[in-house]
């Protein structure tokens, strides 16, 4: 190396460290400045050293999503939630999280609960693990609620505040964007995405959009008259007041009703879920209780009669459940179901299972066919004609499985009570010694022997079990007359035994249950009808609130009149939607045949005030009785939730404590009773033999 080489490398060297040094000064000096260390402190505040319940719920959600079973609970309450937080991912997971947990934390103690009452049952263990599915599935959509609801709430206070903005600004959109900075609520979101909507290119586009996933109809009702407000323009009424303000009022109040009736609703229904479920948990424990205290009884809740019992119980505190949720949820304002792609139509789309449900369905044009689509559009149901008989044919082929297992299993009761219960008389006392009970289980044990050796010898005599009895180590050395009482108590044995097989009757009954089960999904359209028949008055007191706030907006006509009630309608849906979509034909000829579709006096009353604004009078005049008489409307409105609240109330206790009754008259003092009875009568009996 030369020493031009070496001078060259030790200056380029040299030149390096002092950048390098340069550098650093530079940025010690950058890292010292003010704005560096408020960043560092913020990084620093976003450190956590112990344990932090958010990150905690997005690892839940992570993991949950990941395990097949728990998987379709987090995308069930996903779907809903979402909604409700419009695009906030990492608040939509905290939610699903919190749900599932909490879900996990209450369905764990009560497996190992189940588990620990029926472990000598696994019949009744089987049953209530299937019975703890509908429990997770009610109380998940209890959560999920109380979130709607208190989303419900935010509304009110956000109302609150809009009306304070729009005084300041007099601008919807400046107003709308002026209550959308609060972040800390999730309505927040949904006004900031109604000022999306109105600063866009496509209002009316982007909020017909909008409305398909708004979480309830009062936000819709908000955002259609903010619109109209700003496309219209707002005006003053008579007294002077905002038009745009007093229909938020007009909002406000229906709000401020329909909290207060989900709070009664809550209140009498909250308790009725558990009631109707707890006797399903203390079957066996009733049973341990009455065995223990009244040795008699050991036969019947041993034996058939006990396991029957306990079947019947278990599926009518199931359809009771079921009941009481389904009344309880039928007024919900806002359900949001996947109607896409559910296993129905999974099931349809496989081609034999098709071929089958299009035989038995009834075809179209046919009374049948009329009778069962009327009975969906009275429930408002998503269900088409096709998923609702691939339901039926379910319910069919479970009604009859389970039905032929119960009969099957009752056989198995009765052999096994006559091969393991110890053989001797009960009497009213109370039990038998330990000594007793152990010479009982010898003689049973010995009883067996013959059991097992002619239990498929049905020919077999009382005289033939004589001999072989006589012949045999068990019961050699019997005198005559205890040889005579043991063939007689054997050959009773026997023929319990032999008789226990499935009769032409028991597949009667099962094909009965089944016809049944068949009917089942039509008995439950049926029931939710006349549930929501009880909702129809307060479904037409919402349509006069939507009326009397379009009425005074310029530019409103009845044909938007009519669109509004078709979006917010549930369970008239249906024929206004036709009257909706025949308008243009002929205005008048479609309020006609609306009017003749519907029975409820008070929407004919609507129907009419309608037909007079399409050809005669302004729609102001037509519905002016709807302003001057509003706060008569408004109370009787509440008296209408009362009576509503009261009658669901007494449905719901009905099926609510039909259960408990059952399980303490039917499965306790009603065997008793007998049992006691016929015992004391037998006891009377063989006392006046002697």
């Amino acid at each position: 190396m030369t020493d031009q080489m070496l001078k060259f490398i030790i200056i380029v060297a040299g030149g390096l460290l002092f950048l390098i040094a340069v550098a650093y000064i530079v940025l010690n000096n950058k890292l010292k400045s003010k704005e560096t260390k408020y960043i560092a402190q913020l990084v620093e505040g976003t450190k956590t050293s112990g344990f932090n319940m958010d990150v905690f719920y997005q690892k839940v959600y992570i993991y949950c999503a990941k395990i097949p079973f728990l998987r379709r609970y987090v995308l069930k309450v996903r779907r809903r939630i979402e909604i409700i937080n419009l695009e906030d991912e990492y608040l939509t997971r905290r939610q699903t999280a919190q749900i599932i947990f909490k879900g996990l934390v209450v369905v764990l103690p009560l497996t190992i609960l189940v588990i620990y009452l029926t472990r000598n049952n696994p019949i009744l263990m089987f049953t209530l693990f299937l019975f703890e599915l509908f429990f997770i599935e009610t109380f998940m959509e209890g959560m999920v609620d109380k979130i709607d609801n208190q989303l419900l709430r935010q509304q009110i206070d956000m109302f609150g505040e809009m009306r304070h903005s729009y005084h300041e600004y007099n601008m919807i959109e400046e107003a709308l964007y002026d209550v959308a900075q609060n972040d800390e609520v999730e309505v927040s979101r949904q006004v900031e995405k109604i000022h999306e909507v109105l600063i866009s290119d496509d209002p009316e586009t982007e909020l017909e959009k909008y409305y398909d996933i708004a979480p309830n109809s009062y936000l819709k009702e908000f955002a259609g008259v903010s619109y109209l407000t700003k496309e219209f323009g707002d005006r003053k009424d008579k007294d002077g007041a905002s038009l745009y303000l007093k229909n938020l009022n007009n909002i406000v109040q229906e709000m401020q009703l329909e909290i207060l009736k989900r709070d009664k609703l809550d209140y009498v229904f909250q308790s009725l879920s558990m009631i109707a479920a707890a006797p399903i948990l203390f079957l066996d424990v009733m049973k341990n209780w009455a065995i223990s205290q009244f040795a008699f009884t050991r036969q019947f809740y041993n034996g058939t009669g006990g396991f029957l019992a306990q079947m019947a119980i278990v599926i009518l505190t199931i359809l009771c459940y079921i009941f009481v949720r389904s009344l309880k949820d039928n007024g919900s304002v806002n359900t949001a179901r996947n109607a896409e792609n559910p296993w129905q139509k999974k099931l349809y789309d496989k081609k034999p299972i098709k071929a089958f449900i299009d035989y038995i369905m009834p075809k179209d044009g046919t009374k049948e066919y009329k009778k069962v689509v009327g009975l969906l559009k009275d429930n408002a149901s998503k269900l088409k004609m096709e998923w609702l008989y691939i339901n039926r044919v379910t319910c069919t082929i479970i009604a009859f499985v389970v039905s032929m297992f119960v009969i099957f299993e009752s056989h198995h009761y009765a052999v096994n009570y006559v091969y393991t219960e110890p053989t001797s008389d009960y009497n009213l006392l109370g039990n038998m010694s330990e000594r007793e009970e152990k010479t009982a289980m010898q003689k049973t044990e010995s009883d067996n022997v013959f059991l097992d050796k002619f239990r498929n010898d049905r020919g077999i005599t009382e005289e033939e079990l004589k001999e072989a009895i006589a012949e045999s180590d068990e019961y050699g050395d019997l005198v005559e007359e205890e040889l005579d009482t043991t063939t007689k108590r054997i050959m009773s044995k026997l023929k319990i035994v032999q008789s226990e097989y499935l009769q032409w009757f028991e597949l009667l009954i099962s094909f009965a249950v089944a016809a049944i089960g068949y009917y089942g999904p039509i008995f439950l359209l049926q029931f939710q009808k006349k549930m929501r028949q009880m909702e129809m008055e307060n479904e037409v007191m919402s349509f006069q609130t939507i009326i009397l706030m379009l009425m005074k907006i310029e530019r409103v006509n009845v044909e938007m009149i009519l669109e509004w009630l078709e979006r917010y309608a549930n369970i008239f849906k249906e024929p206004i939607s036709r009257c909706v979509n025949n308008f243009e034909s002929g205005a008048w000829e479609a309020l006609e045949e609306l009017k003749n579709e519907i029975s409820f006096q008070q929407l004919i009353q609507l129907v009419e005030g309608l037909q007079s604004a399409v050809e005669s009078i302004p729609i102001r005049e037509a519905f002016d009785e709807l302003d001057t008489e509003r706060n008569y409307y408004q109370e009787k409105r509440k008296e209408s939730n009362e009576r509503l609240i009261s009658r669901k109330s007494m449905i719901g206790k009905l099926f609510g404590f039909a259960p408990m009754v059952i399980l303490f008259v039917g499965y306790l003092i009603i065997p008793l009773c007998i049992i006691g009875l016929k015992s004391m009568t037998e006891a009377f009996n063989t006392m006046s033999s002697m």
